[in-house]
């Protein structure tokens, strides 16, 4: 559709990582995932077209046009499909694009917005950098909890929260959807100001 291929107005692509296939539904790695369907379904945006190495969805958000993707590729090749979604929507990365993932170094239910970053051991975020050849992308982290001593790392991200830390997260997710559009709206730094703050567990 004309509607929405870039012609000098803005629009936003936004990504939120994971893995298909239903065995990675609800795990720590797919939380993207799950920003994505609540950001969706609160905006009235049908995530029903399978294109560019994704399953997306086209829609407005606050009178903005935007692109929702949930990458296919499996999580390690992510920069794939965001490569592909960036250059087809002629967006600035730098300004136009959000990525959602999750993130080992932030406690359960904290959020971290970011203007531009390294991809800090996340195999996701290390494929879209490297795709891009650029940190300079807006994300938003979300917390999954520090991996426990005697976990492999992979069996842990792969792994679903515990009945307490889903709660959290469930929240999360909601205050998630509500940053994306103060990114949207009033851009990144207000976002920053607003999001990027402590949850309760570590005050």
């Amino acid at each position: 559709m004309m509607f929405f291929k870039k012609q000098n107005k803005e629009m936003y692509v936004i990504v939120g990582l994971g893995n298909p296939k239903t065995e990675y539904k609800n795990t720590r790695h797919n939380i993207g995932f799950d920003v994505l369907d609540v950001l969706a379904d609160k905006n009235g945006i049908g995530l029903d077209l399978k294109k560019h190495k994704a399953v997306c969805g086209k829609g407005m958000i606050e009178g903005k046009k935007v692109i929702l993707a949930q990458p296919q590729t499996f999580m390690n090749l992510s920069g794939l499909s965001v490569v592909e979604l960036v250059n087809y929507y002629k967006i600035d990365p730098a300004k136009e694009l959000i990525v959602v993932y999750d993130d080992v170094d932030l406690p359960p239910g904290q959020i971290r917005i970011r203007k531009q970053g390294s991809a800090g051991g996340h195999n996701g975020m290390k494929s879209v950098i490297g795709g891009l050849n650029t940190e300079e992308f807006i994300r938003v982290r979300m917390g999954v909890g520090e991996k426990p001593k005697m976990y492999d790392l992979a069996d842990y991200v792969l792994g679903h929260f515990t009945k307490e830390e889903r709660e959290v997260v469930d929240q999360a997710i909601i205050r998630a959807t509500e940053a994306i559009r103060v990114i949207i709206t009033e851009g990144p730094d207000k976002a920053m100001n607003l999001y990027n703050r402590k949850t309760e567990q570590e005050e």
